[in-house]
């Protein structure tokens, strides 16, 4: 059987994704087929199209967040039946890609669908929301009453990061244009930071964990703001991490790199929390998966707030 996909024949700008019929995948033991009902977009994403990184070389099919329903089961996966609405976030970097009508995962890729939510909301929610997850809860370990700076708090991970660590009772101090200031206090942030009038490293003290999403010099100057003892998490892997960990270590702060898995733990967590109207994902643009290259040239022009989604 076939089916459609959203693929690149070489690496390039948004006008490489192209649709295409490729056959259609099937599961085998402990996997499940899902059809899927809406794909989250995400800035991984169009690096990925563009410099293929751990993808190697096209053709592939990016994507990894999906939400569904499953399809079939393969042997031995006994969590879920045809018929199902799951969502999850296949596995990271690598993956049959989600632009597409179908893919096939192991079955604890995915948690259930909440049934307060559609399938354009769940599509949004897994790769930023595991990613805010891991970073927090995981790695940082996050306490109540503890402070946490969340830069680029107002996009897909860090709004989300916002409304997670708010949940946890933390202080939250975000980073992001006047703008969406408003935006983020409805989210339950503490404190704002204009990064584009103001030095955050200058104004922000005492805080006792970093969710790092800028790469460049940002982790750096965020050590100025940690405690002693504070962690920052990095979520853009980079050649300088060697000399901000030795930085860190140096002035008595832990610093991680770290790069989202999938974890049927977290994304069921994530799914209480939606339930419970702890977490809400913001979306900001809505396409059907042949405007794939429109979804990349929107979401490069760093003008969305929250998350863009195609849809099948």
């Amino acid at each position: 059987m076939k089916m459609r996909a959203i693929s690149q024949d070489r690496l390039g700008g948004p006008e490489v994704l192209r649709e295409v019929e490729v056959d259609r995948p099937e599961p085998g033991p402990t996997e499940v087929l899902v059809r899927v009902r809406a794909a989250g977009v995400n800035p991984t994403d169009w690096k990925y199209r563009e410099y293929g990184g751990a993808l190697g070389a096209p053709p592939f099919v990016l994507g990894w967040d999906v939400s569904g329903v499953v399809e079939a089961v393969g042997a031995g996966a006994a969590l879920y039946k045809p018929g199902d609405e799951v969502f999850g976030m296949l596995r990271y970097p690598f993956s049959n890609g989600a632009y597409a009508e179908y893919v096939v995962a192991p079955t604890r890729t995915f948690a259930r669908k909440p049934a307060e939510i559609d399938h354009v909301q769940a599509g949004a929610l897994p790769l930023a929301a595991l990613t805010a997850w891991q970073a927090l809860v995981d790695t940082a370990r996050l306490a109540k009453g503890q402070r946490v700076l969340i830069h680029a708090a107002a996009g897909g991970v860090g709004h989300l990061a916002v409304q997670i660590a708010k949940a946890r009772g933390a202080y939250v101090i975000g980073t992001a244009s006047a703008a969406k200031h408003d935006f983020l206090r409805g989210l339950g942030a503490d404190e704002l930071v204009d990064y584009r009038t103001t030095d955050f490293a200058e104004v922000v003290r005492d805080v006792d964990v970093v969710v790092e999403s800028m790469g460049g010099d940002y982790g750096m100057r965020s050590l100025r703001t940690l405690r002693p003892g504070g962690v920052i998490v990095s979520l853009v892997l980079s050649n300088t991490h060697p000399e901000l960990m030795a930085e860190a270590d140096r002035m008595g702060m832990r610093s991680e790199d770290m790069l989202v898995e999938p974890d049927y733990a977290a994304m069921t967590a994530i799914a209480e929390m939606v339930v419970k109207g702890e977490l809400r994902v913001h979306i900001d643009t809505v396409l059907p998966l042949a405007q794939a290259a429109k979804a990349h040239e929107l979401g490069e022009s760093n003008r969305t707030t929250g998350k863009i989604v195609l849809t099948n």
